[in-house]
């Protein structure tokens, strides 16, 4: 009984949610001063706006692309890549910068970039997908399959899928994340997790995790009848032609043109750990198939990703703790979690995205679903102030008349110290497929 209750919760957010995007939309775009543009036709496939004369729409492209080239030029930066879909369609794509600071190769459109934990949209992505197509139960018991994950006091018989996916496991924040950089088997530290200390009582809180986050891998292959990773490419990346989207770190490394980890000016050695959580962390790709899973997620490709099933991934289930830091945490209002989704208001408008970091690269994922327009962007250093980027494409969206949109100048660069010129660009080592070279 409580399971089913708790599926009717779990469908009837994302119903209402569903319905609160379309009456946003159709009120939103007849607001005064948000008059929306000339429908544009939808970008080939072939032929990615990367050019200034491509870029068309309400937003100002060519300002943003001086910021966008004024951070990249920063030297906590190496190389940058930047997406955006405006209405429904990919309107720029944008890239700046090195693949690495010693050779000096230049990111391109087809540069290959970690997701980190933009992975976890794509867990819930097909979670979403496996209910409304396979029946999947999203309100049963973890205990219900079998998996490598144990929890505390019986949390296996409490905790559902659709809980697991939005880290209401009450195990304490990131837990045993340090023993997978350390090397540990992440199946055997899901089996220690019975073990672990607790944040809350499970299903109580929010408390983000990615050991215990990946037994989705292991759940939704089942129901798929296949592995996770194919799953994923025959239901999502496949159909969406995200050719460059793949799993693991051949992934990455694999590919012609693929962006080293930084530090600065120093190249990281890559780990294979957090790519052993494929459905937490195991993403890669070039930006123009990330600008690709961001259009599905606007609802440009009801027959991939329909409206329902984007609502359900999407629909707010737990309240979380402030997102980012400062002026942009104060601004990002109710933040919430979903199906391996977040959720804040944002100067009145519900947004929904992740973001995503691990050691020497950053990506994110921030779009408005009732204005289906948004941001991606992934770099490889360290650096969080291009997470504030999508905040100042929406703001261009949105126009000077959205008298409720933060007066924060997102980009603003000026109190920064001078960057000092960079060094010439030295020859690149060579030391096998397992070290960033």
């Amino acid at each position: 009984m409580q399971r089913g209750k708790s599926l009717a919760l779990l469908f009837g957010l994302a119903a209402l949610l569903l319905v609160g995007f379309y009456i946003y939309r159709a009120f939103a775009l007849e607001r005064p001063g948000h008059s929306h543009s000339e429908p544009v036709e939808s970008v080939s496939q072939n032929s990615p706006p990367v050019q200034p004369d491509d870029w068309q729409g309400r937003i100002d492209y060519p300002s943003l692309d001086q910021r966008f080239a004024a951070i990249a030029a920063r030297p906590e930066m190496a190389g940058l890549a930047v997406a955006i879909v405006e209405d429904g369609d990919i309107r720029f794509i944008r890239t700046y910068g090195v693949t690495d600071k010693r050779s000096g190769e230049p990111v391109t459109p087809q540069t290959v970039f970690r997701w980190a934990s933009l992975s976890k949209g794509v867990a819930g992505s097909l979670a979403a997908k496996l209910s409304a197509a396979d029946g999947l139960d999203l309100g049963a018991l973890l205990s219900d399959w079998p998996s490598s994950l144990r929890l505390p006091d019986g949390g296996l018989g409490k905790v559902t899928l659709a809980q697991l996916l939005s880290h209401q496991t009450g195990l304490t924040k990131n837990a045993y994340d340090r023993k997978l950089e350390d090397g540990e088997n992440p199946g055997l530290l899901r089996a220690q997790l019975a073990n672990a200390p607790l944040q809350c009582v499970p299903t109580t809180c929010h408390s983000y995790q990615n050991i215990a986050f990946d037994a989705v891998s292991e759940i939704l292959g089942q129901e798929a009848g296949t592995l996770y990773e194919d799953a994923v490419e025959d239901r999502l990346f496949a159909p969406l032609a995200m050719e460059s989207a793949q799993f693991g770190m051949s992934g990455l490394t694999g590919a012609d043109s693929w962006a080293r980890p930084h530090r600065r000016d120093e190249v990281r050695t890559l780990s294979e750990s957090y790519w052993r959580l494929p459905a937490a962390a195991g993403v890669s790709s070039n930006i123009i198939d990330l600008a690709r899973w961001l259009r599905a997620h606007v609802g440009a490709n009801h027959d991939i990703l329909s409206g329902p099933e984007l609502a359900l991934a999407h629909a707010p289930l737990v309240r979380t703790g402030r997102v980012y830091g400062g002026d942009l945490a104060r601004a990002l209002q109710i933040p919430s979690y979903g199906l391996g989704w977040r959720s804040f208001t944002y100067a009145g408008r519900l947004l929904v995205g992740h973001s995503g970091a691990v050691d020497g690269y950053r990506a994110t994922m921030i779009f408005d679903p009732a204005a289906r327009t948004g941001m991606v962007a992934m770099w490889n250093s360290g650096w969080g102030l291009p997470f504030r980027m999508p905040f100042a494409v929406l703001d261009s969206y949105y126009g000077p008349s959205a008298s409720d949109s933060p007066s924060s100048d997102w980009l603003d660069l000026s109190a920064l110290p001078s960057p000092e010129p960079a060094p010439p660009p030295q020859p690149a080592l060579r030391d096998g497929p397992l070290v960033a070279p």
